[in-house]
């Protein structure tokens, strides 16, 4: 339970300053053989700083059970 508090804990703290998270992928466009066209793809998912204050408070709430 503690090593789930604390990771609550951290992911509520990226939440609240980041407001979420973002990561790049890349998309085959053409693959004709040889000849390959590629593409970076930014994605991200917004994190509401009321989901981000949660998961710290249940992650402090967990740390803090005996």
């Amino acid at each position: 339970m503690k090593v789930l508090g604390a990771l609550l804990v951290v992911a509520g703290l990226l939440g609240l300053l980041y407001g979420g998270i973002s990561w790049t992928r890349k998309d085959t466009v053409i693959d004709a053989g040889p000849i390959q066209v590629t593409t970076d793809k930014r994605e991200s998912m917004a994190l509401p700083p009321l989901a981000g204050a949660a998961l710290l408070i249940g992650g402090i709430v967990l740390l803090a059970k005996k």
